[in-house]
């Protein structure tokens, strides 16, 4: 490795700008992948990601290039996985910003090139797409200029589809992006980035090497866990994994140590040699903060230690999710996670179901509320269960974002209008060129999580696009509307709404539950309610046998007797029966406002 250049690089862009499909001209332009072997997104490894079309994980991969080696990271465009992007730069010398050229800057290449910036690194810019007859490359390279200062002389203009202009691309990747420092004689220390978990081999995890050498059969220390391991395997991805003898500094690979247990190889890790490491412990990343919460129990209560498995085993892969034991007085023992988004949320529970073959009711999701007690205690709930009584509160303040929305001109009033109506508030308007405009706002959380993302994109046609980031805590007329069947609170149907909301809330979930829950021999009344006043109610209507049928003719209190007869079983029915709600009731609860 000592006469080849190494430049560590990732692909950033915002969602479907045409990331993967760069990688896949850049794996065939190496050679890295067998004519014959290759397919679209050749480095989204799951059927999911196929599927949907979206790079859900960050993949490595190493490419010869002519003289050099380049470690290219691919990564995810959706901001719900914008912290497997700052994994992934943590790890990169440069980047590559790819922007569609048919739909220029979007809000998600702003962040992602903030991130880069934050994180010092070269940036090479490109303007994909050219091939389609709606791309304009000009006018977008004058926008690149504009919002994030790079020289349009210095933007490169490919088509990843095609491969025209990838080949220069690379000789710029090699000639902007610089060489990682290497110092082989200091003590050896390696981040690790990502993990997984393989069945049969163990944790697989991708390094980086900052300084040191890491030897096939070398004992080492993983030093957050405080654990030791001898190294059954070091390699690199290319694409496949190819075993080597050893990985010197700067360079991306992957090490096997035999490890079963998830929580020794987490990202962030630092990994040292057993005798003579490494004192220090790399910065490695900032956790997370989860923002959106939801239930997830089995439908089958025996799955509850196969789902913990999946939960543990799944974390290892993608760290940014939370778990913890919760119970449910109607859906029975579960756990209530955490997670980056809905997006994120909806993977999560996809991949435990494909993958760990698990049949899963998911709760409504809410967010973290902060509740200031009466007494001065300050509380912080994200189940809507837990949220004390009216008497008890002196306030209750719910997480802001601060949004960027950026979108064609015409659609600002649309876009204003849709932001007020989820309690938003303005701070910044202003144009990147005369036909696409920038709108910074102020909005709650719990607004964003119910379907803002499909009503942006219905109402721009799928033009508008949108980041954000948290924006601390603020006070709020906040209510908890309860859902009462036959007058027992159904806890998984308990949501946290602001008042202005709560009435709409509460008849929109009684009259979809009149429509799921089945019609039972006596009649069930269906109530919302907010602190034990009634604000909505339904009744499904009991089954009426007709138990004067067999009667023919004869006096009129035969049937009086009968029909009071009926009455007292229904009322006694009434007194003991239980209302079995159906599954379909629960996963309604997310779809509520569709």
């Amino acid at each position: 490795m000592t006469n080849k250049k190494m430049c560590n690089t990732s692909i950033i862009a915002h969602i479907d700008h045409g990331k993967s499909t760069l990688a896949d001209r850049m794996l065939e332009l190496c050679g890295a992948v067998d004519e014959r072997d290759m397919r679209a997104q050749y480095l989204d490894s799951m059927d999911l990601e196929r599927e949907r079309g979206i790079t859900i994980k960050l993949q490595s991969v190493r490419l010869d290039w002519k003289d050099s080696v380049i470690n290219l990271i691919d990564t995810p465009g959706h901001v719900d996985f914008g912290y497997e992007v700052s994994r992934s730069l943590a790890a990169c010398e440069g980047v590559i910003l790819v922007v569609d050229a048919a739909q220029g800057i979007e809000a998600q290449t702003l962040a992602n090139c903030y991130q880069a910036l934050e994180h010092d690194l070269e940036i090479v810019a490109v303007l994909n797409k050219i091939d389609l007859p709606a791309a304009e490359p000009d006018r977008y390279a004058e926008e690149i200029e504009k919002a994030l200062g790079i020289p349009t002389d210095e933007i490169f203009r490919i088509s990843a589809k095609t491969g025209e202009g990838v080949s220069e691309l690379l000789d710029a990747v090699v000639e902007h992006t610089p060489a990682p420092e290497a110092n082989e004689d200091l003590p050896l220390q390696a981040l690790v980035f990502d993990s997984h978990f393989d069945q049969y081999r163990g944790v697989v995890s991708s390094v980086r090497i900052m300084q040191g050498r890491l030897n096939t059969g070398m004992s080492v220390k993983f030093m957050q866990a405080g654990t030791n391991h001898q190294l059954d395997e070091v390699g690199v991805w290319r694409p496949e994994m190819t075993p080597v003898k050893s990985l010197g500094p700067g360079e991306v690979g992957y090490v096997l140590a035999g490890i079963k247990d998830v929580g020794e190889a987490r990202s962030g890790e630092t990994i040292t040699t057993t005798h003579g490491g490494s004192e220090s412990v790399l910065s490695g990343y900032e956790e997370p903060k989860p923002m959106v919460f939801s239930g997830l129990y089995p439908i089958d209560g025996d799955d509850f230690g196969d789902l913990r498995d999946a939960l543990e085993k799944l974390r290892l892969n993608d760290s940014s999710f939370t778990f913890e034991p919760d119970t449910s007085s109607a859906l029975g023992f579960g756990f209530r996670c955490g997670f980056l988004g809905l997006l994120h949320m909806e993977i999560v529970r996809e991949r435990l179901e494909r993958e760990f073959d698990l049949n899963l009711i998911t709760t409504a999701p809410s967010v973290k509320y902060r509740v200031i007690h009466v007494s001065g205690k300050v509380e912080e709930i994200d189940n809507p269960c837990d949220l004390p009584s009216a008497g008890e509160i002196s306030a209750i303040e719910e997480p802001w974002l601060s949004t960027t929305l950026i979108s064609p001109a015409e659609y600002t009033g649309t876009l204003m209008e849709l932001c007020q109506q989820r309690r938003g508030e303005l701070d910044k308007l202003s144009y990147l060129s005369p036909e696409r405009i920038e709108l910074k706002y102020r909005l709650p959380l719990a607004e964003v999580v119910l379907n803002f993302f499909d009503q942006l994109k219905s109402r721009t046609q799928g033009y508008a696009s949108l980041d954000y980031e948290p924006a601390g805590y603020m006070k709020s007329d906040l209510v908890r509307v309860d859902i009462l069947l036959q007058g027992e609170s159904v806890d998984a149907f308990s949501a946290v709404v602001h008042r202005d909301a709560s009435y709409e809330y509460g008849r929109k979930m009684a009259e979809r539950l009149k429509e799921l829950i089945p019609r039972q021999q006596f009649e069930v009344p269906i109530q919302a309610t907010i602190g034990g006043r009634i604000i909505a109610r339904e009744t499904v209507r009991a089954y009426r046998k007709d138990v004067t049928a067999k009667l023919y003719g004869g006096d009129i209190t035969r049937k009086r007797k009968l029909l009071e007869k009926q009455k007292q079983g229904k009322k006694k029915m009434k007194s003991i029966g239980r209302v079995e709600v159906p599954q379909e009731a629960f996963v309604s609860a997310l779809s509520l406002d569709e």
